[in-house]
């Protein structure tokens, strides 16, 4: 957010030097992302970017906020410039507003009529400039100095334009649409809030106003709107029509309603200042559900706890009397009223985290707290380390799949158009892994494909960890807790232990049935240490070949002959997968794989190589190709 210096002064006549002020943001408020000077002599300005954050963005996206914090912080006068707002004499109005949805917590309308649409005060167009905003008219400038200036988004309507002098908050219909003032055609569903009339879509709820309504040189008579959204489905809404605007930002961190009346006041003053000879009807303010008074207890002791820093019940009262916060104390504890504004603001580390912003987190002492380095068991990391051993020791392999669905009951915002949902099964798309795991089961050596997936799916009721397990015929599925009906109870999560090898293992007698794990360094059939070999990136082909042989021959000559005449791209043993014996004579099929490890093979070359195969065993007049 963009800060104007001479802004400021308006709440703060007395403000530090510009260099002070970036000193001040920085150790007790916000960084200070930039400052850059404009202007010259007397329309000199000082203009700061600070980052607010979001726990701050409903008080502090505002130069009155900031104003007023700069205030409290340093304990200078707070110049309030709402008592010196000229209030416009009202006539009664015929306005009427209608509230369809529990997303609108407030809505303020007025009607001004007799306005003149035309430039801005030099006042106003300098100030907008400063924070990087042009003067477009004074009417949609008033608007805009209203909500850099408190916070609060407002919006102004041709009357004109309506139909009728009637405005209703609700949810939009499936399929309508609205032009908005830049030109963007958007499309609405029924989780859209908008603001209408009798006859269409006028503006995009606490977004973005709507082109056919907007204010022209040719406008008369306006409506003032100044209301409170749900910042859940602000946000929503204008994320899925890629809108972003300074009132989004501004309402989905969330404001107080009862900002409104302040923002009314000053936006009414200031159109009766550039339109003298308008008429101002009477506020129409529909409030369903007051924003309830809070209120927070907290201790100097437990403030001290917190911090990590001796605080004193003095130094605190110190604090709320700056900021003005209304409280009642009793010995070293305080129970405050929460000023409106402060939405964040709920409990006793939230004053704290106060208490040490204002008196400086450089006060706090770099000191090592006590930690007791005892592992907390986690009993569903437990469940599942045991799910996950049992499985593999029945021969299942573990698969990860994709955690988005065509469809479900938890729907996700942006996402690919076919997965617009979270999954609400392990089963669908376990089902389809083993189907394509099937396909490379030649190259693992292996009868089918089993596997399993240990993962989390989304319902209505919440998020819930399944176990599913099977191969492509049939897939099984449950919860965990199911699952682990069986779990021993001696099992821990933390049982593994170093061997005399450095290997990690699983603590005795804690294996899995049937888990054979080795305690010693892994060797390969010469006697040697195992070494890793990188797999081929390149894809496989295989090949079955069937030979007949008499029964007293040795089916190892069949072996060693496919395997010396596989030529280097036979990457796997000859594998046998079937045989039996009939009238005298033995059948035996083996599966061949073929792969490269710098290009992908073609059947023309491994159809060379089984030529060459076919042809050694067509040398043995008594083996016979089937």
């Amino acid at each position: 957010m963009k800060v104007s210096y001479d802004w400021l002064k308006w709440y703060v006549p007395k403000i530090p030097t510009p260099e002070e002020l970036a000193d001040v943001f920085t150790y007790h408020l916000c960084e200070v992302e930039g400052i850059e000077k404009i202007g010259s002599g007397k329309d000199a300005d000082t203009v700061f970017d600070v980052n607010i954050l979001p726990n701050r963005a409903h008080d502090l996206l505002s130069h009155m906020g900031v104003g007023k914090e700069i205030s409290s912080l340093l304990g200078i006068k707070y110049n309030d410039p709402a008592p010196a707002y000229k209030i416009p004499e009202s006539f009664p109005t015929k306005l009427e507003i209608k509230i369809d949805t529990d997303k609108c917590r407030r809505y303020m309308g007025r009607i001004v009529r007799n306005v003149k649409v035309g430039p801005s005060p030099e006042w106003v167009v300098k100030h907008l400039e400063a924070i990087g905003q042009r003067s477009i008219n004074n009417i949609v400038d008033a608007a805009n100095i209203v909500m850099y200036d408190s916070g609060q988004p407002v919006h102004a309507f041709d009357l004109g334009k309506l139909a009728g002098e009637k405005i209703i908050i609700r949810q939009a219909k499936e399929g309508e649409a609205m032009t908005t003032l830049d030109d963007k055609e958007v499309k609405f569903t029924g989780k859209d809030m908008v603001i209408a009339d009798d006859a269409r879509v006028l503006a995009v709820a606490g977004v973005k106003g709507g082109k056919d309504s907007g204010v022209t040189e040719e406008t008369e008579n306006i409506v003032l709107e100044v209301a409170n959204f749900n910042p859940t489905s602000v946000r929503k809404t204008a994320q899925s029509m890629n809108l972003f605007t300074d009132a989004r930002k501004r309402f989905e961190n969330d404001l107080s309603p009862e900002l409104g009346s302040y923002a009314m006041r000053e936006l009414s003053a200031l159109i009766l200042e550039m339109c003298p000879e308008a008429q101002f009807e009477e506020i129409a303010d529909i409030y369903p559900q007051k924003q309830k008074e809070r209120s927070v207890s907290f201790s100097a002791k437990r403030i001290s706890e917190i911090l990590g820093l001796e605080v004193s019940a003095d130094e605190i009262e110190k604090i709320l009397e700056r900021y003005d916060f209304s409280y009642e104390k009793s010995g070293g504890t305080f129970n405050m009223k929460v000023p409106p504004l402060r939405l964040d603001l709920e409990n006793e580390e939230d004053m704290a985290e106060e208490i040490g912003r204002i008196l400086g987190y450089d006060k706090v002492k770099p000191r090592i707290p006590k930690i007791s380095f005892k592992p907390r068991p986690n009993e569903n990391y437990r469940k599942i380390r045991w799910a996950r051993e049992k499985l593999l020791s029945e021969g299942y392999s573990e698969v990860m799949t994709y955690i988005f669905a065509e469809k479900g009951e938890v729907e996700v915002l942006e996402s690919a158009s076919d997965k617009k949902f979270m999954r609400t099964n392990l089963s669908d798309g376990l089902k389809a892994s083993a189907e394509l795991n099937q396909l490379n089961t030649p190259f693992l050596e292996l009868d089918k494909a089993m596997v399993f997936e240990i993962g989390t799916v989304f319902g209505g009721s919440g998020e819930v960890i399944h176990v599913a397990y099977g191969d492509k015929k049939k897939i099984t599925e449950t919860t965990l807790e199911e699952f682990c009906a069986g779990l021993p109870a001696e099992f821990s999560a933390w049982s593994g232990r170093a061997s005399s090898s450095g290997r990690a293992t699983l603590g005795e007698g804690l294996k899995p049935a049937g888990c054979q794990i080795s305690e010693g360094p892994a060797e390969n059939s010469a006697g040697n240490p195992a070494h890793f070999k990188m797999w081929s990136l390149y894809p496989f082909i295989s090949r079955d070949i069937a030979v007949w042989m008499p029964e007293e021959d040795d089916p190892k000559k069949l072996f060693e002959l496919l395997k010396e005449n596989g030529t280097e791209l036979l990457t796997k043993k000859p594998y046998l997968f079937d045989s039996f014996s009939k009238d005298g004579r033995k059948s035996y099929a083996y599966r061949l794989v073929f792969q490269s490890y710098d290009r992908t093979l073609t059947d023309e070359e491994v159809n060379s190589v089984m030529e060459k195969i076919t042809a050694k065993i067509g040398e043995n007049k008594n083996w016979q190709i089937r």
